[in-house]
């Protein structure tokens, strides 16, 4: 019997790839320039540095939440895997997000709504993945 491809599992995946590759690419540009950013702007390095290396670290994820979702979008049986990198994903993100609010002192609705939304609607097709697994 052949499985259907959850259309809205494979999107999202892709759409992570796309994402995570350029946020990676991002994140090692950060990381490397964070001195300079560190003087410049005479903040504490430390900050910046885990700052850079969070997001970094968040950025690998979503591309490899986004490989697993695309790879697996018609074998449910993977979806606890799915399941489990997507909320990876969501908690770096309110990780991040919660410690851009510390250190700016400001709610970044924008930054919250971009950061989650996508691994939300992720998450939503890798548990549609499971409900057809059982």
């Amino acid at each position: 019997m052949e499985t259907k491809t959850n259309m809205l599992l494979k999107v999202t995946g892709i759409l992570m790839i796309i994402g995570g590759a350029i946020a990676i690419i991002v994140g090692i540009i950060a990381v490397a320039g964070v001195g300079l950013l560190a003087a410049t702007l005479r903040v504490a390095s430390w900050m910046l540095t885990l700052a850079a290396l969070l997001s970094t670290v968040g950025a690998v994820m979503q591309l490899v939440a986004g490989i697993a979702g695309a790879k697996n979008a018609a074998r449910p049986e993977k979806a606890m895997t799915c399941i489990a990198l997507g909320i990876i994903v969501v908690l770096l993100s309110v990780a991040g997000n919660v410690l851009t609010c510390i250190w700016t002192r400001r709610f970044d609705f924008l930054g919250w709504t971009l950061g989650l939304a996508l691994p939300a609607v992720y998450l939503i097709g890798a548990f549609q993945n499971h409900r057809r697994a059982a």
